[in-house]
Formats: structure tokens, C-alpha cells, sequence
């Protein structure tokens, strides 16, 4: 009984955005603000990762928000609202690296640091990565290792351990989500494991 309540209430928790969403979709504002309450921490957290500047992961949470509202008459849940609104995060990623391209082909400067976030990162590469430290490590040094290292995978690898490690996707949810087959995210999370193993081993081992 215990553990047919504990499911219940999990589905219950997962459900809450769907709710939300088939509400909004039905002109209730109020929900909305209910929506981004719930998802904004999340989603900052998620763009953090990828860009580094807290200032910019709000904007793009912003922008995901905005993209959600305008989209909310074509809602439909035949998916989990999870793996629907990160395939619109993954898409504004998209959409300001593409940004980030031209303006380097212009010689406009970047102001986004491309650098990943000290925030959680050292948390990030060993989770993803299976390693425990084996000694105690200063701090400081661990996430200048860690930042490197993170630094180094590509824009998909880093997004899907992000979806894989922090909101506990599936391979299926993370396909959908990035437009990609089940053995491409299985790929992409095996060679970002992999890569990071290879840096983070010769320090830990140290």
C-alpha cells in the first residue's frame, strides 16, 4: 500500500506541469504564473550549465517561457510537459548559438561567456562520468579541473548529461527533447562519460 502510494504521488508531482499547461492552454493566466514558479529555478539551473552567465541564463529561461506562452493553443499532452518544454530549451540554445556564430562571422564580439558554470559543475562531471574522488581535494583546483573538463564536451554532450544527471530523462525523453534517435543520445552520453573519465582520472588518481 506504501509503495502504491509513494508511485501515486510521484505520478501526482509529474503530472503538475501537464495540469498546468492544458490550463493555460484554456486561458488561465494564473496558471501560467504558476508554470514558471515551478520551472524557473529548473531552467536557470539547465542554461547556467550551458552558459555560464547567470545573467544570460535568466534571459534564456525568459525566452523559454515566452516560446511556451506563445505555442500554449498548440499544446498538446501527447508527451510529458517535461521532454516538450526542453525541446524548447534546447531549441533557444540553438537558436543563440547560431546567434553567437554570425556575430563572430561580423567580428561583433561575444558578450556571453561560452565557459560552463563552477555552480554544481563539479557534482555534473562526476556523475556523469562514475568516478568518486579517491582523496580529498582542494576545492578551488577541483573546479578549475572541472570547468575544463565540462568546458571541453560539445553543445549536445553537455545538454544531454544535463538532462540525463540533473532532470533524470530517459534516453527516450532526451531523444525527443533534442531531436535525436535513443542510440544517438546513448552515444552522446557515452562518449561525454568517456571524455570525461579521461580528464578528470589522472587527478584523481593523483
Amino acid at each position: 500500500m506504501a509503495t502504491d502510494s509513494a508511485a501515486m504521488s510521484a505520478a501526482a508531482a509529474r503530472d503538475r506541469s501537464t495540469e498546468l499547461m492544458l490550463r493555460v492552454r484554456d486561458g488561465d493566466v494564473a496558471a501560467f504564473a504558476d508554470l514558471v514558479e515551478f520551472w524557473q529555478d529548473r531552467l536557470v539551473t539547465l542554461f547556467l550549465h550551458q552558459v555560464g552567465d547567470h545573467a544570460t541564463a535568466e534571459d534564456l529561461a525568459q525566452e523559454t517561457f515566452m516560446r511556451v506562452y506563445r505555442a500554449r493553443n498548440r499544446y498538446r499532452p501527447t508527451a510529458k510537459f517535461t521532454t516538450w518544454v526542453h525541446t524548447i530549451a534546447n531549441n533557444v540554445c540553438s537558436d543563440l548559438k547560431q546567434r553567437s556564430y554570425r556575430r563572430r562571422e561580423r567580428g561583433v564580439p561575444h558578450s556571453v561567456s561560452v565557459s560552463s558554470s563552477t555552480i554544481g559543475l563539479d557534482q555534473l562531471a562526476v556523475a556523469a562520468s562514475g568516478l568518486m574522488p579517491a582523496r580529498a581535494a582542494d576545492r578551488g583546483e577541483l573546479q578549475d579541473l572541472v570547468r575544463q573538463a565540462v568546458a571541453g564536451l560539445s553543445e549536445r554532450q553537455r545538454m544531454a548529461v544535463l538532462l540525463a544527471k540533473f532532470e533524470h530523462c530517459s534516453y527516450e525523453e532526451i531523444a525527443n527533447a533534442m531531436g535525436l534517435s535513443v542510440p544517438a543520445v546513448k552515444s552522446l552520453l557515452f562518449r561525454a562519460r568517456d571524455q570525461l573519465r579521461g580528464a578528470l582520472t589522472p587527478y584523481l588518481e593523483g
